[in-house]
C-alpha cells in the first residue's frame, strides 16, 4: 500500500519511525565517548541507525540507562533498509558479584556455629 505514496512521503514515514524507536528504547551501545541508541535486539544481535554508527566488530558493552547489562562479541555486521544490523557470537549479562569458581550446594547450611 506504500508503494502507491509519493517518495518524500514514504521517506518521511520511514524517518519518524526510526525517530520513535530511539525514543522508546533506553537501550544503548557505548564506544569510549560516542553512544548510539539501540533501534531493536533480539537474543543474537542488535539494530542500531545505520546513519549515525560506523560498522561495529568486537567486543561491546550494552546499557539500560547507566546499568551495563550485556557484555556482547559482534562478529558481523550488515546495513538492511538504514539500519546497521550487528550479529553476536556471544552475549554475557553483567553481574555484580564474581563468578564462583566451585559448586554452592543449595541446602548448605549459612553459617557454622563456632565451639566456646
Amino acid at each position: 500500500m506504500l508503494e502507491f505514496l509519493p517518495q518524500e512521503i514514504r521517506d518521511g514515514l520511514a524517518a519518524a519511525k526510526k525517530r520513535d524507536l530511539k525514543r522508546k528504547s533506553r537501550l544503548r551501545v557505548q564506544l569510549g565517548e560516542a553512544v548510539f541508541p539501540i533501534l531493536r535486539m533480539w537474543d543474537d544481535g542488535i539494530a542500531l541507525d545505520a546513519d549515525r554508527t560506523p560498522h561495529l566488530r568486537g567486543l561491546i558493552d550494552v546499557y539500560d540507562g547507566a546499568n551495563q547489562i550485556f557484555q556482547c562479541l559482534i562478529i558481523a555486521s550488515t546495513v538492511e533498509n538504514g539500519e546497521l544490523i550487528c550479529e553476536f557470537k556471544r552475549s554475557t549479562a553483567v553481574t555484580d558479584t564474581p563468578a564462583l569458581d566451585f559448586w554452592r550446594d543449595e541446602n548448605a547450611p549459612v553459617g557454622y556455629l563456632t565451639k566456646q
